[in-house]
């Protein structure tokens, strides 16, 4: 058989390396793979959810049986989008996560000297992790699976980041020196997370308003500022009416 070649104004044109069904062919496995790539990400999607549910249900010993069973699926069908147990721990952190930075940045990116504002920050921080214990006990829970830690870290890392912008933009319009802005940053992050692990895995000993002012007042005065709360009668809620006055 030969193959046919076309002449056009004495130019002889050349026949395409790839038949035109050929193409036609390679199109059609790319959407296979793009829909079944899509379909299998939506799937994961809606089976984190449901392990997301179990973990409110049961607790942080939440197990695959009990996700499944939530998910409505057999534990065979977890396992053909997940590798294993790990891996679905994982994406469960990265969802509790995702969801807690989501509800601080905003409120970071707002931050200015304003002492309100620093406990709002606080605050949002409470609120996140007050919201769903079970999914934070969870995360405490599960911090020896493998890439869980890595995930905390930079999660905190990230409202850091936004923390030191905002910090900073702040010091250079006051015509201050920003250099201190990124290890403030950290050092409140780190502290205000430290302390809400402190809270949640003791069951919220104390209210969050009050965990916020007893933060923002370290913060916003220093050690000074919550020594001489100490000395007046009434404590930190005397001290900050003493000032507005």
């Amino acid at each position: 058989m030969y193959l046919q070649v076309s002449v056009t104004n004495g130019i002889v044109n050349k026949p395409s390396p790839h038949p035109p069904a050929a193409d036609q062919l390679f199109q059609r496995e790319d959407g296979r793979r793009s829909r079944w790539s899509a379909h299998r990400e939506q799937r994961r999607a809606v089976l984190v959810e449901a392990a997301v549910e179990a973990v409110l249900r049961h607790g942080p010993d939440v197990d695959m049986a009990q996700v499944a069973a939530v998910a409505g699926v057999s534990k065979p069908v977890l396992y053909r989008y997940f590798a294993d147990k790990a891996e679905l721990w994982l994406a469960v952190g990265e969802h509790v996560a995702r969801v807690v930075v989501d509800q601080i940045t905003p409120v970071v990116a707002r931050v200015r000297a304003e002492r309100e504002l620093v406990a709002a920050t606080i605050d949002a921080y409470l609120v996140a992790i007050e919201t769903g214990p079970e999914l934070y006990h969870f995360l405490v829970h599960r911090s020896n699976v493998p890439g869980m830690p890595h995930l905390i870290a930079g999660a905190a890392r990230t409202v850091a980041t936004e923390l030191a912008r905002a910090v900073g933009d702040r010091l250079r319009a006051l015509g201050l020196d920003a250099g201190p802005a990124e290890p403030w940053a950290y050092g409140m992050v780190g502290m205000v997370q430290s302390v809400g692990d402190w809270w949640i895995v003791h069951e919220r000993p104390i209210s969050r308003a009050a965990l916020t002012e007893y933060l923002t007042a370290l913060l916003w005065n220093g050690l000074d500022g919550v020594r001489a709360a100490a000395d007046l009668p009434g404590g930190l809620p005397a001290l900050q009416e003493q000032k507005k006055g």
